[in-house]
């Protein structure tokens, strides 16, 4: 004869197969990530690829790359063309002065912009207001708009085609003074009054309090410099003309302007060498950079 159960162990089983609270948030987490992460993938793609084509197209031949015919990955791989486009030109110098350069003026972009947003920030005196925003002015101009004034100025100091011409016009940065301007004023106040009890001058409250706070925007600044300053080509060929002093970009171009049209071959692996350092420079500093950001409306 059959018995009857009671209701409380018929529903025990199905109440167990029901997924707790905290499962069906972790559930959402993680759908909400793979979402992001699927939608993130196809720029991924699309960012990577020029890059996986100059890489690809640096070791194949010159027939390869304009036979239709061809695979997208070479046949054998052609080693030999970057061995043949450092010999095109002057490369080692050209890599050479590519660094004095981008690290000059880094350093001295440093040191003013540090001083002047300190200034600008803790500091009360008279015109303030107007000289930063002049300062503001100077980031809405573009840089082309200034070359001319900027090659007089070097011509009349008697620097053209050296490498001091290609740095100091760019010893000063607006948008640097700004940029960290607005992170020295995120820094608590109370901290510099207790640097000063203890005797530090504004020198010292800027080395031992405000620049290990912003260590995250300097860095962000100077990826930005070193790329804007190592992929200038412009201004380094307008006040140079002799291979001594010339820098990477410049190189590419001599490889583009040939007799008998651009060899692709060498000049995509004379890209790989030129933006290397870039990649590494910014796989080193990434988290800084990235922090940079995260932290920028924290105070």
């Amino acid at each position: 004869m059959a018995t009857l159960q009671d209701p409380l162990e018929l529903s025990a089983p199905a109440a167990s197969r029901v997924p707790s609270r905290s499962t069906l948030i972790s559930l959402r987490a993680a759908l909400r990530r793979n979402w992001l992460h699927a939608l993130l993938l196809p720029l991924l793609g699309l960012w990577i690829s020029p890059l996986v084509w100059i890489v690809v197209t640096s070791l194949k031949t010159r027939s390869e790359v304009f036979d239709p015919h061809a695979g997208f990955l070479p046949a054998v791989a052609q080693w030999s063309n970057y061995a043949a486009a450092m010999a095109v030109a002057p490369f080692g110098t050209y890599l050479i002065n590519s660094v004095l350069v981008t690290g000059g003026i880094l350093i001295c972009e440093l040191v003013t912009i540090t001083l002047a947003a300190y200034a600008f920030a803790r500091l009360n005196f008279p015109g303030k207001n107007i000289l930063f925003t002049l300062f503001l002015l100077q980031i809405m101009f573009p840089i082309y708009a200034t070359f001319l004034t900027n090659f007089v100025t070097v011509r009349e100091l008697g620097i053209l085609n050296s490498l001091p011409a290609l740095v100091v016009p760019f010893v000063a940065s607006g948008y640097g003074t700004f940029m960290l301007r607005q992170a020295f004023r995120q820094v608590p106040t109370e901290l510099a009054d207790a640097a000063r009890l203890d005797g530090c001058g504004h020198l010292g409250i800027l080395w031992h309090v405000y620049l290990p706070l912003v260590k995250p925007t300097l860095v962000a600044f100077s990826i930005i410099a070193v790329v804007t300053h190592w992929n200038d080509y412009m201004w380094p060929l307008l006040v140079t003309n002799s291979e001594s002093v010339r820098t990477l970009p410049i190189g590419l171009g001599l490889l583009a302007k040939s007799d008998s049209g651009a060899d692709w071959t060498r000049l995509m692996a004379a890209t790989v060498v030129v933006v290397s350092p870039l990649l590494l420079f910014f796989v080193i500093f990434q988290r800084r950079f990235v922090d940079s950001f995260m932290h920028a409306g924290l105070k």
